[in-house]
């Protein structure tokens, strides 16, 4: 159990034995000290009252010393009842409404209280002590002590007044009926005791159904229910509730129609077989073996009805109910107006009546074909006319010599509805024919033997249409995988026969019922009491007889031969000149000395038997009529000429040989019916509609009707019909009807032996078996068939004789308890051990509990039990098996139970070990690893640090160095008073001070021969590559404007990159001397690094200058992209206004969608943008790219944003643009990119999203990307032969785009080149990227032929992919280019540095350094400090290479 405070947990159950959930039960307890208001606990559906009150206790922490009670509240303002302790709450829950199991409010009801037993206030006016249970309220009578008869009777009786009226005895139910319906059936039920072993719960019919079927399940093995007690003690309703159950538990959740129909076979079956007696309102007259049979998974299979019909009782029926047109139809009259009918009050029974009416209805769902209202109305139209047999009377004619049967009307309804001749109808009721040797004779009957040959064609008629009833009730349930022998199956039985009867006038058919009785109970003690105690002497253990009352010679006193009661019946049957008085005579002979028989008076005929439930005393009179009662050949050849093919299979005595009679006659039927088209269409030439037949040859049956149509649609080309013809047309009969092979399974299956049906066979060879011989053979078979099962048990005992509601008789049921050995039943059960195991067995159920390595031996076996506890007399172990207490094995299987729990339990644990180990090893690899990254990155951060300080220590160390030497420099020069050389070492200086190698010092002032000769070679090699002139004499600073060189619009560099490095280096080394050798690699470094800067800047110049330029001409005025087309349906001129008439040219721009004729072309003042902008409320999509740019912003600002968004996020995604993003997001982010693209947060959305949109963006343009105009000029291009020819001429096209157009193209194939660049991670190639982006950039014109727009798409595809991978290459070079810049630029850098000091300290001599540092005047150390000049050269030199990279 367990408890919260308005919440429930879920309890761990095991799954095998608890299938539903716990039951919470709400509490509000009603206590003198603080206490929750109400809180609910938790309990299994077995726990009891006594239970939950002593969890409530130690849940509040309540005073224990005190007596508590719980109170059950329904209704709102209802009244409270007090639960015994030994209710079960949860039983209670589960019949409240659905909505009254979940959390509810206090004033809506059904809940509980827990209150101080007298105090806390007092139950209600609904309460009373029916709930409050005595010491002798047991469930099981195996618990009472002392056990005997009273305390029997008292417990019995006790719990009957609190409508508890099962009890088990050990394994066995004891059932009282109260003669009124309880509401304890309910589906409800059913889920309450699933799966729950037999005596957990308390006693109902639905567990012993529950324990049956899954024992059925667990050991594979037939079971049985046996069902027994005297007439009116409830076997048929508890018959018919155990097939409610054992449905319900097959459903699995859904209802089949083999189900339903076994639902509704019970009905029909009772309306037919069951009867008012004195003692039960609906008595069955006949016995019943339900078998239902299951798969192995346990779903019902099909079922199978055996039944055992008295061939004697009264026929009452039917008569209340019918329609008008049916009471017409089948002349009905008043029930008081039938002679069969008028030994019963019927009018008291007008419900019962109509209740059967409707019962008889579920055939019609049983039939299951279109015959189900014909079949019905032959049932009624039989049953009729065995009820107007009771009516026919006898009078002697006018000679005296023979009788007269009568009345007419009689005779005349008679003949009608059983379709024969009056005439034959009357003779056959009143004489019969007898042949002899050589002649027929015709005997008339007395008026006993008229009278007798009457009931007994009514009687055989009625068994007969019960028979065929049952027939078709089986082949509904028939499941056609039970004709096959490899299948195998389950089943349960459930055997309902007549019961035990003793009224004041008893006679053969009481004879016949109390000797079943007898054998059933024979059958009961031999499994409670003799095979049980065989067993236990068999297997050596301690056991003291238990005697009991042994039936056997009462069975052996009536069916023992030759002395049998039976056996002398049938004897005398046979003797013509034999009475009943000489019967009984023979009987007292015989069975003078026999205890069980005993005699009457010599002038009373009757004798007494001394059955198992009492002495009944039998009336000799009709024994020897009612033994031989058979249906004379006159009559049987009557019915078999009845017009109704109903009838003739109601009186055959082979169901097979009469189906397949009337199949044959059917076949023979139907050809004639063939042959005779056949003729009329050959005498009219035409094949009529309508078979013109004579009475004779119609055909009865409707399944023949449905046939005729089918085969009149075909074309009779020849009078003759082959009976193999016919036979392929009934392939168009459905396939569930009756046929031969199915017919003979049921008949075989219902012990539907041809010996018992030769009564009816018009020409008997010998002698059919009596009466009594038919009878004992049927319940030996049945009574074998319960023997290949086990066995459950139910004694149904009557409550009362009156009938009366919820009345108990202690006499009466103390006689039916000591009848039925109830008191030495409940000692063998007691006593007994009802658990038994062989020694196998026993190993493999409890295999847990033993120790690792035990083995099936008595030793180890005993040891398990003596460690678990259990007495000595709980248990026994015998040679080959353990007995053990239905207790103590309930406590074994707890034991293992918890056990199997336990390990579950420790299994778990080690899972939840091994996940959280797992996860824990997964977080510490992951915290290392950030531990070591960021160590890592600490120690990068200190290396760098420490790398910074030593650069920028040394760097401060050669700056001082520099400094000073610097100082010395100038110092030196101030006193050498040398001009030249000073003018050289500035020279030299600002010579490697200039990022552009272009001296801005020049004043015209003379240099050395060297210096001269470099800059007259820089002079015409820059003449050269910039093909600019320089006048004689002047130098490259001159110009203030050299560092602006470029490219002629019209011309290019005629002389190679490397050739003129060459000459230059070539010309500076012949302009070098000896001494400056070292130098000129110096110089020419700088030259190819200033070089190279000069011609990238001016390639960036150039490209960045590139616009296209829109001509305003007539054909495109102010960016308008016109097409011409022809008009088919006139239009108006946008322009002036006018028409334009079919046939004529118009202009449409592709942009703007503007119309115009020619001659307003040159008249259109609105430029293309400013009428997107009209005709667009857009602002982002499905707008020309034209409104979307401007001088400030070239590109779409949205395709920048998202380009821009995918090059820092996305690029290394795998397939970037393959992958499609979320319909939904997409539609969010494309609302608000239409609505305010700046408040756009693009990480919000996912990186495919994203894309979507860029495609999307391109895809709703008005005039793709790359033009309508354009669109065949590149597909001819792409069709080019020549490879370098069809780029050139493409390039060419894309040039030709408007201005926008290639803007934004160029940033989108930059985009591509980009994703194409990271296909080893994003998975997108040049050729994935032109297949996703062609349709998009370069779309067929809306003219165009969509077909031919699909032909075109490899075409499309190629060119795109030629411009993404031209771009690709190009930028690949100039990547590489820049490489060789960076590497260029930093070891022109580092050379630099080298010269500044080398310079130095070559041109300024030693020892003059070391004499004006030793004395003399010293330079102010101010003067040291770096120049202006030196650091604005500095940082242009930095700036420079930068804007380079």
């Amino acid at each position: 159990m367990s408890v919260s405070d308005g919440t429930t947990g879920a309890a761990r159950r095991d799954v095998d034995r608890q299938k539903q959930q716990d039951v919470v039960i709400p509490i509000y307890p009603r206590l003198s000290q603080e206490t929750p208001a109400c809180f609910h606990i938790q309990v299994s559906p077995g726990a009891t009252a006594a239970m939950v009150i002593q969890f409530a206790v130690a849940t509040l922490d309540l005073d224990v010393t005190r007596t508590y009670i719980l109170l059950e509240v329904t209704q709102a303002g209802g009244g409270e009842r007090r639960l015994g302790d030994t209710e079960v709450p949860g039983e209670r829950v589960l019949l409240w409404p659905q909505r009254a199991r979940k959390e509810h409010l206090q004033e809506e009801g059904y809940y509980f209280i827990l209150q101080a037993q007298g105090g806390g206030g007092a139950p209600g006016p609904g309460a009373d002590d029916v709930g409050v249970p005595s010491l002798e309220d047991y469930d099981d009578l195996c618990s009472l002590s002392p056990l005997t008869e009273d305390t029997i009777l008292t417990t019995l009786r006790q719990r009957f007044y609190k409508r508890k009226i099962y009890t088990y005895a050990s394994g066995i139910l004891v059932a009282i009926n109260p003669f009124k319906f309880l509401t304890i059936y309910n589906p409800k039920y059913v889920t309450m005791y699933y799966n729950q072993p037999l005596g957990k719960l308390s006693p109902h019919i639905f567990a012993v159904a529950d324990a049956a079927y899954h024992t059925m399940l667990r050991q594979q093995e037939n079971q049985c229910v046996v069902i027994s007690g005297e007439s009116g003690s409830g076997k048929t309703q508890s018959t018919n509730f155990l097939i409610h159950c054992l449905t319900a538990l097959s459903q699995k959740g859904c209802s089949s129609g083999v189900e339903r129909t076994i639902l509704g076979a019970g009905p029909v079956l009772e309306a037919f077989g069951n009867a008012r007696t004195a003692q039960n309102n609906n008595s069955s007259r006949f016995g019943k073996f339900i078998q239902v049979n299951y798969l192995e998974s346990g779903v019902v299979r099909g079922c199978v009805f055996i039944t055992m019909l008295q061939n004697y009782h009264v026929f009452y029926y039917l008569l209340v109910g019918a329609s008008p047109e049916e009471q017409t139809e089948f002349r009905l009259l008043q029930p008081e107006d039938y002679a069969y009918l008028q030994q019963v009050n019927t009018h008291g029974h007008i419900h019962t009546l109509c209740e059967w009416i409707c019962r008889l209805g579920c055939l019609i769902e049983i039939g299951g074909n279109s015959t189900q209202t014909f079949l019905l109305s032959r049932i009624f139209s039989v049953l009729s006319a065995i009820l107007y047999l009771g009516n026919v009377t006898y009078s002697q004619s006018e000679d005296g010599q023979r009788l007269k049967a009568g009345p007419e009307e009689i005779l005349s309804t008679l003949s009608h509805l059983l379709k024969v001749k009056q005439e034959l109808l009357v003779q056959a009721l009143t004489e019969r024919k007898q042949k002899t040797a050589n002649d027929t004779l015709v005997l008339h009957y007395t008026l006993k033997e008229a009278i007798t040959a009457r009931d007994s064609m009514a009687k055989t008629l009625y068994s007969s249409l019960f028979d065929w009833i049952v027939l078709h009730i089986n082949h509904a349930l028939l499941n056609r995988r039970d004709m096959e022998e490899s299948v195998s199956c389950l089943s349960i039985g459930i055997l309902d026969i007549f019961g035990f009867e003793d009224f004041r006038t008893n006679s053969f058919e009481q004879f016949c019922i109390n000797y079943a009785n007898e054998k059933l109970h024979y059958y009961f003690n031999q499994h409670i009491f003799s095979l049980e105690q065989e067993e236990y002497k068999a297997e050596g253990i301690c056991w003291r007889t238990v005697e009991y009352t042994d039936n056997l010679g009462c069975i052996q006193l009536i069916s023992q031969k030759p002395t049998g009661l039976f056996s002398l019946l049938d004897e005398e049957s046979n003797l013509p000149q034999a009475t009943d008085d000489t019967l009984l005579g023979k009987f007292k002979k015989q069975h003078q000395n026999n205890p069980y028989f005993i005699s009457t008076p010599v002038m009373k005929p009757a004798f007494i038997i001394h059955h198992f439930a009492g002495m009944v005393q039998y009336q000799i009179q009709d024994f020897r009529k009612k033994n031989t009662d058979h249906m004379r050949p006159d009559i049987v050849a009557l019915l078999r000429s009845s017009e109704l093919a109903f009838m003739r299979q109601l009186i055959g005595s082979d169901p097979v040989a009469v189906f397949r009679w009337g199949i044959l006659r059917a076949t023979v039927r139907i050809i004639a019916a063939f042959n005779s088209v056949g003729r009329t269409r050959a005498a009219t030439g035409r094949l009529h509609h309508h078979l013109c037949l004579s009475p004779q040859r119609k055909i009865k049956t409707s399944k023949h009707k449905q046939l005729i149509p089918k085969v009149m649609n075909y074309e009779i080309r020849r009078i003759g019909w082959s009976v193999r013809r016919f036979i392929d047309l009934l392939c168009l009969v459905p396939q569930n009807l009756i046929n031969s092979q199915s017919l003979k399974h049921i008949v075989g299956l219902t012990l539907y032996d041809h010996t018992t049906r030769a009564v009816l066979h018009p020409h008997q060879r010998k002698k059919p078996p009596s009466i009594s011989a038919q009878f004992q053979a049927s319940l030996n078979k049945l009574l074998e068939t319960v023997g290949r099962a086990e066995p459950f048990f139910i004694r149904c005992i009557r409550s009362n004789a009156e009938k009366k509601e919820m009345v108990f008789d202690d006499a009466l049921v103390l006689q039916q308890l000591r009848y039925t050995g109830m008191l030495e039943t409940v000692r063998v059960r007691k006593s007994g051990y009802s658990a038994k195991f062989t020694f196998k067995e026993f190993l493999e159920k409890f295999k847990v509990l033993l120790p690792k390595g035990a083995t099936a031996a008595p030793e180890d076996i005993a040891k398990l039990l003596q460690n678990m506890g259990l007495r000595q007399g709980t248990y026994q172990i015998g040679k080959t098996k353990v007995f053990l207490k239905d207790k103590e094995r309930q406590r074994l299987q707890d034991a293992v139970n918890q056990e199997v729990m336990r390990n579950i339990i420790i299994l778990q644990r080690w899972f939840r070990a091994c996940l959280v180990r797992n996860n824990f090893l997964y977080k510490k690899d992951a915290a290392i690893r950030i531990q070591r990254c960021w160590r890592a990155f600490l120690a990068g951060n200190r290396c760098r640090a420490a790398t910074v300080i030593q650069v920028a220590w040394r760097g401060s160390q050669k700056r001082t160095d520099y400094l000073r030497k610097r100082n010395s420099v100038q110092k030196m020069q101030e006193l050498l008073k040398n001009k030249q050389v000073k003018k050289d070492v500035d020279f030299v200086l600002l010579h490697f001070c200039n990022s552009n190698m272009l001296f801005t010092t020049c004043d015209c002032r003379e240099k050395t021969p060297l210096i001269k000769e470099i800059i007259k070679a820089q002079m015409k090699i820059h003449s050269k590559a910039s093909g600019l002139g320089f006048e004689k004499g002047s130098c490259i600073s001159c110009h203030p404007n050299t560092h602006h060189l470029a490219f002629p619009p019209q011309q290019k560099p005629q002389s190679g990159y490397k050739g003129l490095m060459v000459s230059y280096e070539n010309r500076v080394s012949s302009l070098a001397g000896t001494k400056q050798q070292n130098e000129v690699q110096s110089v020419v470094n700088l030259f190819q690094s200033v070089l190279d800067g000069f011609i990238r800047g001016e390639i960036k110049r150039a490209e960045a200058g590139i616009s296209k330029v829109v001509q305003n001409g007539p054909n495109s005025p102010l960016d308008h992209m016109f097409s011409t087309y022809q008009v088919n349906i006139m239009q108006s001129c946008d322009q002036c206004g006018s028409y334009i008439w079919v046939m004529e040219k118009a202009y449409m721009c592709s942009t703007c969608k503007l119309i115009s004729h020619k001659k307003c072309l040159s008249k259109i003042s609105t430029d293309c943008s400013t009428r997107c902008a009209r005709l667009v409320s857009s602002i982002a999509f499905g707008v020309p790219v034209c409104v979307l740019t401007s001088q400030a912003c070239p590109i779409p600002l949205v395709v920048q944003m998202l380009l821009e968004h995918v090059e820092m996020n996305g690029l290394y995604t795998e397939g970037i643009y393959r992958k499609s993003g979320s319909a939904c997001h997409a539609r969010e982010l494309h609302q608000l990119l239409e609505t305010n693209p700046e408040m756009a947060t693009l990480e919000n959305y996912s990186i495919h999203t994203v894309t979507g949109l860029v495609k999307r963006w391109l895809r709703e343009l008005p005039d793709p990307l790359m033009t309508y105009n354009l669109y065949n000029e590149f597909l001819q291009a792409v069709e080019l032969p020549n490879q370098s020819e069809r780029l050139r001429v493409i390039y060419q096209k894309v040039e030709g785009l408007p201005t926008s157009n290639f803007n934004t193209l160029e940033r989108l194939l930059f985009h591509l080149v980009r994703v194409a660049k990271e296909e080893e991670h994003n998975r997108m190639s040049a050729n994935s990227l032109a297949i996703v982006f062609a349709p998009c950039i370069l779309r067929s014109p809306d003219t165009t032929d969509p077909f031919l727009g699909m032909k075109d798409v490899s075409k499309t595809t190629m060119c795109v992919e030629i411009l993404i991978t031209e771009q690709f290459r190009r930028y690949t070079e100039k990547m590489q280019d820049i490489l060789k810049l960076e590497f260029a630029e930093t070891l022109a850098v580092n050379q630099l540095k080298l010269k500044r000091q080398n310079t130095v300290r070559t041109l300024l001599p030693w020892p003059f350094i070391l004499e004006a540092s030793s004395g003399g005047d010293m330079p102010n150390m101010d003067s040291l400090n770096p120049s202006a000049t030196d650091r604005e050269s500095e940082r242009t030199l930095i700036e420079r290479i930068k804007v380079n990279l």
